[in-house]
């Protein structure tokens, strides 16, 4: 009975239950005191204190990866940025192959969307930054609403996207007047390098041709608007990074998507145009009261659809592509000046100025008849590419 009592008294753990009973069948007294261990919970131990001093350390020196910064950020939005110095150069290597490839398409798209759009480049213009500002804006919706554009990256100064807009404005009015926009290659720094890239294109431009009627019998306003576009295009890149750095403060440290840029830019531009179309239109000759009636024609031509369409073969196929490649365009330069710089960025896509001219040479759909290029064109080309190499070659560091 005794046993009984005592076990259903004790209020321990089991281990202390069979201690109890133990000491009932022995007749023995109860069990001794608990053993005091020399570990007391307000002072762990040199081992414990040794292990929590490391890992506090470990969690205030922790930079976190591309990766773990990409988790991050899904919540608070944001993009990933190269953490080192290998992944920033594998980025911008791949970005400036991209840009390279996508600008040499897009100067060969927009030589072939003139075939059909000929009579109508003003509103192939048009339709180009138009595109933009609806696929762009677009995008930036759909990217605000699964969490990657965030309520902070909206807010910042929209002053430089007027600058930025007003800039690629102008660029895109004389590369219009010009006839072929961004041939040149001419940037505000680097001076030494960039006047020997568009030494090079000078010479290309203004002696490249022969009996083709290619590059030949140009005047030198044509030019002089060239790198007059591509002076403007630069500029735009020079604010388009000084906008990358400025969001990096005001976010603190997470990279600005970049189609914020892309779609503010844009948007601005287009309102450069809606107010400024009068002039326009009056420069390229037409009336403003004969516009709506060359924009309905033009659309017809664009989607080769109507009666009056004769020359417009091609349309709407090689427009579309040109106006795809140009944003396309837009978003790998972007990218690439995201994770360099603005002189970076204005290089490689200059770069693909010789492989687009050579391939406009050749005989091509819709452009059946080859050009002959002199070698004028050959030694000016070779001046750009070799000015491209200078400015990239490792340089001397002086101590």
């Amino acid at each position: 009975m005794r046993f009984f009592i005592a076990g259903a008294g004790a209020k321990s753990s089991p281990r202390c239950l069979a201690s109890a009973a133990t000491n009932t069948f022995r007749n023995v007294s109860p069990s001794p005191p608990p053993l005091h261990l020399p570990f007391h919970p307000s002072k762990p131990p040199a081992n414990n204190l040794r292990l929590l001093s490391t890992l506090h350390e470990r969690k205030a020196t922790y930079v976190p990866s591309a990766f773990s910064k990409g988790l991050e950020c899904g919540g608070g939005g944001g993009e990933t940025l190269p953490s080192s110095s290998s992944e920033r150069k594998l980025a911008v290597v791949a970005w400036s192959v991209v840009t390279l490839v996508v600008a040499m398409a897009n100067r060969v798209l927009q030589k072939l969307a003139l075939v059909p759009m000929k009579d109508y480049p003003f509103i192939l213009a048009q339709l180009n930054i138009f595109a933009y500002v609806l696929v762009f804006f677009s995008v930036l919706l759909v990217r605000y609403r699964v969490g990657i554009t965030t309520n902070e990256m909206l807010v910042i100064p929209k002053l430089p996207f007027v600058a930025i807009g007003s800039l690629e404005f102008l660029s895109s009015v004389c590369g219009m007047y010009a006839g072929e926009p961004s041939i040149s290659c001419s940037h505000a720094t680097g001076a030494s390098h960039t006047l020997t890239i568009s030494s090079g294109v000078v010479v290309a431009v203004s002696r490249g041709g022969t009996n083709s009627g290619m590059l030949s019998g140009i005047s030198p306003l044509w030019p002089g608007l060239m790198i007059a576009s591509s002076f403007f295009q630069a500029a735009a890149s020079i604010f388009k990074e000084s906008v990358f750095i400025d969001a990096a403060k005001r976010l603190k440290g997470k990279s600005l998507d970049i189609f914020v840029i892309n779609s503010f830019s844009s948007g601005f531009q287009a309102l450069f145009t809606i107010a400024f179309l009068p002039i326009l239109s009056s420069m390229k000759g037409i009336p403003l009261s004969q516009l709506p009636s060359y924009f309905t024609s033009g659309a017809a031509c664009f989607f080769n659809i109507g009666t009056n369409t004769i020359g417009c073969e091609g349309a709407p196929l090689l427009p579309l592509l040109y106006i795809a490649s140009n944003i396309f365009f837009s978003i790998s330069i972007l990218n690439l000046l995201k994770v360099s710089n603005a002189i970076v960025a204005s290089l490689a896509s200059r770069a693909a100025v010789p492989f687009a001219i050579y391939i406009l040479s050749q005989p091509l759909p819709y452009l059946p008849k080859g050009v002959s290029l002199s070698p004028f064109f050959h030694m000016g080309s070779a001046v750009l590419v070799m000015g491209l190499i200078m400015y990239n070659l490792p340089k001397p560091k002086f101590s």
